[in-house]
């Protein structure tokens, strides 16, 4: 639902910067500056020469991976923060599982589904939400999903940090846009017009859900700071 609000209000989004980080793969730098065949040589060639194939092998691995010593103690922590984390989505899986759980059979009614992901703190569109649904039923719907389908999936959707809430800043944004006249709120009817006539419309059932969620009873208008500090997911 929150995730909408990115692309409502006017036809240029506004723009997320994001920095990205550039790597040089380029290591292999012409060695030796006395000159002559030796200069030329990978690595692995010249251990080959120097040592047979035990060093060249080590040549060979070094070569590729750039010339750094394996560090197995780092690597066995590497791997068990790795397996505490997925221990970690696999509790949190399991607990918002549960709570849908009505018949403790370790199913779930498939409209539930999109709360429980919300409620992990992943935010897909409608769309996306479908093509879930249709990786984790059975071939034959049900209407329910059973736990272990939905376990992986999900673990899979939290490792990959998919689907994350628009940051505050851009959903403030996106009112501003919304509140031409600069006024700090939107009422019920400009925010039901915007949100059903405009972009990728809401449906009944999710205008109902933020009107009760966003709308000031006394003022009936929503008071957009409040709503989206309301409505920010933590993503820690």
């Amino acid at each position: 639902m929150v995730q909408k609000l990115e692309s409502r209000g006017s036809s240029a989004p506004h723009p997320l910067i994001t920095s990205l980080g550039r790597r040089d793969s380029a290591r292999g730098e012409v060695a030796g500056s006395g000159g002559g065949a030796r200069g030329l040589l990978s690595p692995a060639q010249r251990a080959a020469g120097a040592g047979g194939g035990k060093d060249a092998a080590t040549g060979l691995r070094r070569a590729l991976l750039g010339d750094r010593p394996r560090n197995k103690m780092a690597d066995d922590k590497e791997r068990e923060g790795a397996e505490l984390a997925v221990a970690e989505f696999h509790k949190k899986i399991k607990e918002a599982f549960e709570v849908f759980d009505h018949e403790s059979n370790n199913t779930v009614d498939v409209r539930e589904i999109g709360t429980i992901i919300r409620s992990l703190g992943c935010c897909p569109t409608e769309g996306e939400l479908h093509d879930l649904i249709a990786e984790i039923e059975e071939e034959e719907p049900t209407g329910y999903i059973r736990y272990e389908k939905f376990l992986p999936v999900m673990t899979k959707i939290l490792q990959e940090r998919r689907y994350r809430p628009i940051p505050e800043d851009i959903l403030l944004q996106a009112f501003e846009v919304l509140d031409q006249s600069k006024c700090g709120f939107l009422s019920k009817e400009e925010l039901i017009k915007y949100m059903t006539e405009e972009g990728e419309p809401f449906s009944q059932e999710e205008m109902e859900e933020m009107l009760s969620a966003a709308i000031d009873p006394e003022s009936n208008s929503v008071h957009y700071k409040d709503y989206i500090t309301m409505m920010v997911i933590d993503d820690n």
